[in-house]
């Protein structure tokens, strides 16, 4: 039989013990402690997900990096004047040369990729080695247009540039094909002209939250590439038909500037998940299990520089694309992901908690909710370490299952039997079902996030309808 308190201390203490706020403020108080390790299992996801970059990194850079390639584009020194007047000294006439540059009129430009992945411990890099065919259309320079007489052109020292963004990446000896002579060429780092080079980071790569959304990322590419000096004497010697065979290597993307009036681009390869990025999306594509085809075509109305210049240093930037080698690991973001339903777990875990030692008057200590709570948090290193070797799939079923599986044998010790017990691992497996499901349906994620929300809401206001929050416990 339980005594009756008399003092005012036991009285105190039972009301503490009885009371439904102080269980539902103890129970709010854990929650708070539990989000400060929940916070560094999400930074330590984003460490190992900057370190798996990182490396990647360090593997492409010993291989060859992102490659741009633009061109061919044809060079041509020209005399400069420029008049002034000098009052009483009379005129001075200043001379200096600079280059004018002119791009094709027509460019067909097809490629085929053979990928291969380098293994750095349990990360991965995609790198490629690619055969490149240039086949260039030029009109004969037309230097009125750029108020340049024909005296003052330097035809001897005419010259054919392609801008390559990595010159390591370079295999074999390069030479422009002119009327049937190959022209060896040199590598440069002061071609004249440069390119802005966009690397994208799809949703793949990315987290799926506006946070982790995917961004561009562009950088400037130093004027580096092949040059090779033309045979030409006079304009009679200028030839039209321009073409390049280049083998190049490379890191994760393979980019092309559309240098031509009308480019073409083709680009095929045995990859079954390219990404198709830049400025340009193809226009007819094919990707199946074992490989990837597609077609650019682009008119110089597309892009937004013109067809002839004489500035040095011109950037030919905005209307860079090609495409991108993905690797599907994606297990850092969707355990990001993951980890920010961690907080709804734990609440929906102990509301389920509460209500059943409310319904069935049990008692449950605090200690017990803080260690549930800890072996959910426990849960995403689990996820993470697994993820790592196994993939995130696998890596999730395994972790859930072992987690459910140890919460549930620990409420054996204070719920009444095993159907209780049973009732709890049936509610635990069912939140980390819903969860899995949001993770993988990333378009409709917050639809059925929010409907799942909605009905679990619903559940509990249907299960907890019958109990008397003011009745004597």
């Amino acid at each position: 039989m339980q005594q009756t308190p008399t003092s005012l201390a036991e009285k105190v203490a039972a009301w503490f013990s009885e009371s439904i706020v102080v269980k539902l403020t103890a129970i709010g108080f854990l929650i708070l402690i539990l989000l400060i390790p929940q916070a560094w299992i999400e930074s330590i996801i984003r460490e190992r997900q900057q370190r798996a970059s990182s490396v990647v990194d360090e593997i492409t850079s010993k291989w060859s990096g992102k490659q741009t390639l633009s061109g061919p584009v044809l060079i041509i020194p020209v005399t400069n004047r420029e008049k002034s007047d000098k009052g009483k000294e009379g005129i001075e006439i200043r001379e200096w040369t600079q280059e004018a540059f002119f791009l094709p009129e027509a460019l067909s430009i097809n490629g085929h990729v053979s990928p291969e992945i380098l293994h750095r411990g349990i990360f991965d890099a995609a790198v490629y080695e690619s055969t490149i065919q240039f086949n260039a259309q030029f009109n004969k320079p037309d230097f009125q247009k750029l108020n340049i007489k024909e005296s003052d052109v330097h035809w001897n020292e005419a010259r054919m540039a392609l801008s390559i963004s990595d010159l390591r990446g370079i295999k074999n000896s390069p030479a422009f094909r002119v009327r049937g002579d190959d022209l060896a060429s040199e590598p440069s780092s002061q071609i004249g002209f440069s390119t802005i080079t966009t690397y994208t980071q799809s949703t793949e790569e990315a987290d799926y939250n506006s946070e982790y959304a995917a961004y561009n990322q562009k950088s400037k590419t130093e004027s580096t590439g092949i040059v090779s000096s033309l045979p030409w004497k006079s304009a009679e010697d200028f030839s039209e038909s321009v073409s390049l065979n280049l083998v190049l290597k490379g890191s994760t993307q393979l980019y092309f500037v559309p240098t031509g009036k009308n480019t073409e681009v083709k680009l095929d390869g045995p990859w079954p998940n390219p990404s198709f990025d830049g400025e340009f999306l193809p226009e007819t594509r094919s990707v199946n299990d074992t490989s990837f085809a597609a077609t650019w075509k682009i008119l110089h109305y597309n892009r937004p520089f013109s067809q002839s210049w004489t500035e040095a240093g011109t950037e030919l930037s905005g209307s860079d694309f090609g495409a991108r080698l993905l690797i599907p690991v994606d297990q850092y973001q969707k355990s990001i992901r993951t980890a920010k339903y961690g907080v709804l777990i734990i609440i929906l875990t102990f509301v389920s908690l509460f209500l059943v030692e409310i319904i069935r008057k049990i008692k449950i200590h605090s200690f017990q909710y803080l260690l549930i709570g800890v072996a959910l948090i426990i849960y995403y290193t689990l996820l993470l370490s697994f993820s790592e070797h196994l993939g995130y799939n696998l890596a999730y079923l395994i972790s859930s299952f072992a987690t459910v599986i140890l919460v549930s044998l620990y409420t054996r010790t204070f719920l009444s039997n095993w159907v209780m017990v049973g009732f709890f691992f049936s509610v635990i497996t069912f939140f980390y079902g819903f969860i899995f499901v949001i993770i993988q349906l990333q378009d409709y994620s917050l639809l059925i996030g929010s409907i799942g929300l909605f009905l679990i809401i619903a559940a509990i206001m249907y299960f907890s309808r019958n109990i008397k929050w003011y009745a004597e416990r």
